[in-house]
């Protein structure tokens, strides 16, 4: 008895929480390891998580939109996944979608890419072409939006749906002449198809053609946000922490992510880190709200489009679907990218 009250009193004084006392998390990344979960694979490494008295579990996923049913089915208490799944779950079941707390990605990886071969260089040039994609994702989903804000005649444009790994594969052979994708996935697909994305692809970028979408962050159960808003606070500080150092030590970063998955490719996924900082995590609205916020009025527009695309018949209050009490003061996540060669 002695010795447990000696050890208790000693983990306190090194400013540790006893394990006893810590609140269990159960979290979800958005799909298989990858290089942009560095911010979560990073805090746990480093005991941030720890820090602040949480005892967490990262689990790989099954897609970002599958973090939110996750959460809602009991099996996580948080995740990283996208927003606009969060949207469309709190429309159909008002009270039961998790929360963002976090935004990560304050910018959409959702495009249409087609190889610069086939001559589309304008929305217009669709009709009569051939496009594909998975049933079900953002960007398949929300074309209708696109077309309609982009004067393209939907009956004019041919759809294939396929399974995402045929995507680049199908594109490259010329059996479609643009893909649905998202950003940071198909980039790297491509070149492991040994294709040039940057200079042998056009990339029509859902948020230049008047898609103003957000996407991944942090979100956390409706349950955890009532029953512990303290562990709340705690997953935000720790993940905020990481993220800001991610962005300027992508080395660290990595370690973090090869300490979780040593199969994954370290050089394709620090690549694919570094994608994410420059491509996603960079919205010019940053250096004035700081990482982890957004602009609500934004978030309103953003409601409305995928309300839109999905035929939704109810659109939620955007204070149903972020929540920033959580965030530490804006001056406290001032965030600024360094890329390390």
């Amino acid at each position: 008895m002695k010795t447990a009250v000696f050890g208790a009193v000693m983990a306190l004084v090194a400013g540790l929480t006893p394990a006893w006392a810590q609140t269990d998390v159960r979290f979800t990344l958005g799909w298989k390891t990858q290089g942009s979960d560095a911010p979560f694979l990073l805090a746990l490494s480093k005991g941030y998580f720890a820090e602040e008295g949480l005892n967490v579990t990262i689990d790989q996923g099954e897609g970002s939109a599958a973090t939110v049913t996750r959460i809602m089915g009991g099996a996580y208490d948080a995740g990283f996944g996208d927003i606009n799944a969060i949207i469309q779950n709190a429309a159909q079941r008002p009270g039961e979608a998790p929360v963002m707390v976090y935004q990560l990605w304050n910018r959409p990886p959702f495009a249409i890419v087609t190889p610069k071969s086939s001559g589309i260089e304008k929305p217009a040039d669709f009709e009569g072409r051939t496009l594909g994609g998975a049933q079900g994702t953002p960007t398949t989903r929300l074309f209708p939006v696109f077309a309609e804000l982009n004067g393209i005649d939907m009956d004019k444009v041919a759809q294939e749906n396929m399974a995402p790994n045929l995507q680049e594969p199908m594109l490259i052979r010329g059996d479609i002449d643009g893909a649905f994708v998202f950003t940071i996935t198909s980039w790297f697909n491509l070149i492991a198809n040994r294709q040039d994305p940057a200079n042998d692809y056009n990339w029509f970028q859902f948020e230049d053609y008047g898609m103003d979408l957000y996407s991944n962050g942090l979100m956390v159960s409706r349950a955890m946000l009532a029953d512990n808003p303290d562990a709340v606070a705690g997953l935000v500080r720790a993940v905020n922490r990481a993220t800001l150092e991610i962005a300027k030590d992508q080395d660290t970063a990595m370690e973090a992510v090869m300490a979780f998955d040593n199969l994954v490719d370290k050089d394709n996924e620090r690549a694919r880190l570094n994608f994410a900082l420059t491509n996603l995590m960079n919205a010019p609205e940053v250096e004035t709200i700081g990482m982890g916020d957004l602009v609500d009025e934004r978030l309103t527009r953003s409601i409305g489009i995928v309300a839109q695309g999905y035929g939704l018949e109810r659109l939620p209050e955007a204070s149903e679907i972020f929540d920033r009490s959580f965030l530490p003061p804006v001056e406290e996540r001032a965030f600024a990218v360094e890329i390390m060669n």
